[in-house]
């Protein structure tokens, strides 16, 4: 099975920026619906943001609307998600995943092909 790879994650303070990227290794995947998501520990993998296959339709989850944007590289096979004005609560592994289909969904199910993760610590 194809799988994501995620980067860009790393340790920053409260206020800082990240961008992390998501591709997949092996095939494409520009025509998919993409999402990232993030789990804390304790806590279950929640909703981040989604872009659309074609990258002209994103979506976010509230707490970090206005602050996240989604998009998808030039060949869209990439997908980053820049991170803006950082809290601690941001705190979390993030993963990318492949839509199952071409609805955009904000749930783990709507989504396979997870990558590893990657850790994003912000400190207060």
């Amino acid at each position: 099975q194809v799988q994501l790879v995620e980067s860009g994650g790393g340790l920053v303070q409260a206020g800082g920026s990240l961008r992390l990227s998501c591709a997949p290794s092996g095939r494409t995947f520009s025509n998919y619906v993409m999402g990232w998501f993030r789990q804390a520990p304790g806590k279950e993998r929640e909703f981040v943001a989604a872009t659309s296959g074609s990258g002209a339709s994103t979506y976010y989850a509230d707490s970090v609307k206005g602050r996240f944007t989604i998009s998808r590289g030039s060949s869209k096979n990439t997908v980053y998600l820049q991170m803006n004005s950082l809290k601690p609560e941001d705190t979390a592994v993030y993963y990318c995943g492949k839509g199952k289909t071409i609805v955009v969904v904000t749930t783990t199910s709507g989504f396979d092909s997870w990558g590893q993760g990657t850790q994003v610590t912000v400190s207060s």
